[in-house]
């Protein structure tokens, strides 16, 4: 018997998250965070980053998981975790469980799964984007930041983000730069560098314009070309893929990640 999670299993949450091709969202949402200067301190300062790049970003999806298809006992503890390990991280200017940087980093994996979503399976008619971000802030609360801290609306939310990128503190500096490169260009053992240069190309494609220009990523025709295909041709791929291979976990499936939790800043 499934016990209850705190997403039902027919949420637009469960809906969007499981779908195995938000993975290519994952560097959109890295490079948003870094473009953050305290975030990219703390992720630098106190963090395996520079050498396990990757691990970040995976440990990422295994929180999210736990807390969206996991049973309520499993998601708790999984925040709980997360929680823990944010309390020691502090340094000169921040402090990982600032709400302002806790909300950033919240708002970059809420906006990458709708956007990486609507770019690669299909587009979300407007009251449920707003139903996704309205269930956002039960994953956002849970990891600290106070209800009331939360744009009211999905527009606001919008508002939010072009805020942030455009008069507020997130602009791109040189430690954020020199990040980049392990997040666009991983050093993959067996894995020659020229092999992420698709990844590269999705992820600018899917940055927001300002920091796409601010990372300096490639953006000639080539690359704009390159992207147009993959807009094309993946969402005709997600549509006759198995859902054995499409989702995780399968539809009707509880999960419990705990055991296997290992989450740190």
């Amino acid at each position: 018997m499934m016990r209850p999670g705190l997403y039902s299993d027919d949420s637009v949450t469960r809906r969007v998250n499981r779908e195995n091709i938000l993975l290519l969202g994952g560097g959109r949402a890295l490079l948003m965070q870094l473009a953050h200067p305290k975030v990219a301190a703390a992720v630098d300062e106190h963090s395996d980053f520079r050498s396990q790049p990757i691990r970040r970003l995976r440990r990422t999806i295994r929180m999210t998981m736990a807390i969206v298809f996991g049973d309520r006992e499993t998601a708790l503890a999984a925040a709980r975790s997360v929680n823990q390990a944010h309390g020691r991280v502090r340094g000169e200017g921040y402090r990982a469980l600032d709400p302002d940087l806790l909300r950033w980093v919240h708002a970059t994996l809420v906006d990458s799964a709708l956007v990486t979503y609507e770019t690669f399976v299909k587009p979300l008619a407007a009251p449920e984007r707003e139903d996704f971000y309205q269930e956002s802030k039960l994953l956002g609360e849970i990891l600290g930041i106070p209800r009331e801290q939360f744009p009211a609306t999905h527009r606001d939310f919008n508002d939010y983000l072009a805020a942030m990128t455009s008069d507020g503190p997130v602009r791109v500096e040189p430690r954020a730069m020199d990040l980049a490169r392990l997040v666009t260009r991983p050093r993959l053992r067996l894995v020659p560098g020229p092999t992420m240069i698709p990844f590269e190309v999705v992820t600018a494609g899917l940055l927001p314009p300002t920091l796409r220009e601010q990372y300096r990523l490639p953006w000639g025709p080539a690359q704009r070309r390159a992207y147009r295909l993959m807009v094309i041709a993946l969402p005709r791929l997600v549509a006759v893929t198995p859902p054995v291979l499409r989702v995780w976990p399968l539809p009707g499936h509880n999960v419990s990640l705990a055991p296997s939790l290992s989450l740190t800043s």
